[in-house]
């Protein structure tokens, strides 16, 4: 591939000479390497900067523990901005055992090590010392599921604000394109950083919240302090519920909680992008591609996965209670245009190392394109309710035609072998589709010899925790699944994501999941561990040990020796799971699925007269 750094945005003083700029107006920072593609929230927001007329400069993966990489390109005029990059840094950095990961696939090589721990903090820090008195800004997943106390899975304990952690001036949650640039254009008119307190989508610092609004208005909601939540698990669980209630632009308040004398305010959350508004965003001139800078150091693998990708949407309405997804992106939809997408594919069948597949058409959820009934778009979403789950709400809208329209569109256009779906297809709305042409429009043409789904549990009271639909569905699901394969002729896998040790889950539970698997003759490959990540319900349940939906007490697997037995039963086949599973069924009191009937999970031993060797399953 032959590139054109100047079509990057500069990432030096030498490319800003190039440019002819004697000084520019925003430093963004982040924890990923430099892709310059719209899946990427760094690449994004620059360039929605750089087409609101700001000069705009990438720090990417800077050396952190002294301030010297952040002056080389001198100071911005404005402000700085500040990410971890498209994933937390804990996250990135450690697996749902608190080990170190292997890999960092947002990084030249997939190398590790090009991040600090807790990165937004500390690239905050590095600004402050380096640009003393300049605005300073922190955005993306990172700072936008910790903008209030929230608890930390790794320090197991709640831990401040990000925002008075990091001693920023400013924090934008969610999709930041409105609110980081009426922050520049403020900025730039004059406006002291200070003044900037009505922004939606913003978190402020501030003495005092009744400042904004008075303590008598119906708009402004004060959380339990921080101090509150850190010693009375019903206040924090309380806190939750309502920053999940809240996450609605139409019907959103302000919310307000005190750490001590400070106090974070947040702002209502900033409308989502209407279709034209999303199309400008994506048809911005991204290069679609990694900075050359790390051609010799093996490229971004994180890349790869999109480069040949098509994101139609944002936001999710399906509210799994253990994804951060509605409390980042909102419940409320945004999606592009048919014309928006295909040029998009137009220009990537154009790239000499396009090979005539699409890789994905997708987005949080890939078969949502509009809103889920008519009064979410007109009132907000459903305060206390899920479109969904346990059981889809009589109102919801399950027309898949869009969708179905969009897909035939693009596998029409010349070059194009095949488009394939592979990111989150929600299959009990597809099993909701009235028309019933969608699945069997997917399995024909769009699935790339396995379709993943997401049931992930069996037990009811579990999935109640999840915020997933009855299993049954699922049950369904698959059987239509094989039988139109079966009718077409094709050989394609289903494979189900799980979760272990879930909030609510018993040892009790896990066993009976086996069970489950163990009758519809599924394998499980890969086993996530449930993972508490802020923000999140279950990561409440997780630390509280409560729903907060009802403040009911719930089971919740902590210790390492029961989680790795939960783990292990969904994966009873393995030998090394072997005596785990062993210790598991006699935990759960169930020594019955010891022994050698069709039933039995595992074999006690060797049976009598058996020859050394292979011990057969």
């Amino acid at each position: 591939m032959i590139y054109d750094e100047n079509r990057f945005l500069p990432i030096s003083a030498d490319d800003m000479r190039r440019r002819g700029w004697d000084m520019y107006d925003i430093l963004l920072v982040t924890g990923d390497a430099y892709v310059d593609h719209p899946s990427f929230g760094a690449a994004v927001i620059g360039r929605v900067l750089e087409d609101a007329g700001f000069r705009v400069a990438v720090l990417a993966q800077p050396p952190w523990r002294d301030k010297t990489d952040f002056l080389a390109m001198g100071r911005p005029r404005l402000a700085a901005m500040a990410t971890s990059g498209n994933i937390d840094s804990m996250v990135s950095r450690y697996t749902a055992a608190k080990k170190p990961r292997a890999e960092d696939f947002y990084s030249p090589g997939g190398r590790r090590g090009n991040r600090p721990d807790r990165a937004v903090i500390v690239y905050a820090q590095r600004l402050r010392e380096a640009f003393p008195g300049l605005p300073i800004v922190i955005g993306g997943l990172e700072a936008s599921l910790r903008r209030f106390a929230h608890y930390d899975y790794w320090d197991d304990a709640v831990r401040r604000s990000i925002l008075i952690d990091a001693k920023a001036d400013l924090l934008v949650y969610g999709m930041g394109e409105k609110a980081t640039v009426e922050i520049a254009r403020r900025l730039a008119a004059g406006e002291r950083v200070g003044a900037l307190t009505d922004i939606p989508g913003t978190c402020y610092p501030a003495k005092n919240p009744q400042s904004v609004c008075p303590p008598t208005s119906s708009r402004l909601i004060i959380l339990p302090s921080l101090e509150d939540v850190t010693i009375d698990k019903k206040a924090y669980a309380r806190a939750a519920i309502t920053q999940h209630d809240e996450q609605d632009a139409k019907r959103g308040k302000i919310l307000a909680q005190f750490h001590g004398k400070q106090c974070v305010v947040q702002t209502p959350p900033a409308a989502p992008l209407n279709t034209g508004e999303l199309d400008a965003v994506f048809e911005l001139p991204y290069t679609r591609d990694a900075h050359p800078q790390y051609d010799a150091q093996g490229g971004v693998p994180a890349i790869e996965e999109v480069r040949f990708s098509l994101t139609h949407n944002r936001g999710c309405f399906g509210d799994c209670h253990f994804c951060a997804l509605s409390f980042h992106q909102g419940r409320a939809l945004s999606v592009r245009s048919h014309d928006s997408l295909v040029r998009e594919a137009e220009s990537m069948i154009q790239r000499p190392d396009f090979k005539g597949y699409i890789h994905d058409v997708g987005g949080p959820t890939a078969n949502f394109r509009h809103p889920p009934c008519r009064k979410q778009a007109k009132y907000g979403a459903c305060k206390g309710k899920n479109c969904l789950a346990p059981d889809p709400c009589k109102n919801l809208d399950t027309d898949h035609t869009d969708f179905i329209r969009l897909l035939r569109r693009l596998r029409a256009l010349s070059g194009v072998k095949k488009v394939f779906v592979r990111s989150g297809l929600r299959y009990d709305y597809l099993m909701l589709d009235p028309s019933g042409e969608a699945l069997p429009e997917l399995i024909r043409h769009h699935i790339s010899g396995q379709l993943k789904v997401a049931p992930e549990h069996c037990v009811s009271r579990v999935l109640d925790t999840m915020g997933k639909p009855r299993f049954d569905v699922y049950r369904r699901f698959a059987d239509r699944y094989a039988k139109l394969n079966h009718r077409y002729g094709m050989k394609q896998f289903l494979v189900p994501y799980l979760i272990s040790s879930h909030p609510g889950c018993t040892l009790q539970d896990a066993v009976a999941l086996a069970e489950t698997l163990r009758d519809m003759g599924v394998r499980p490959e890969q086993v996530q561990d449930f993972y508490p990540t802020p923000g999140t319900l279950s990561t409440c349940m997780f630390y509280t040990g409560l729903d907060p939906r009802d403040m009911k007490p719930v089971y919740v697997p902590q210790t390492p020796r029961e989680k790795a037995m939960q783990r292990a039963l969904m994966q009873y086949r393995r030998p090394d799971k072997r005596r785990l599973v062993m210790d598991a069924l006699r935990e759960a009191g169930r020594e019955d699925l010891i022994g050698f009937g069709k039933k039995a999970l595992v074999r006690p031993g060797r049976p009598p007269g058996q020859p050394p060797g292979r011990f057969p399953r």
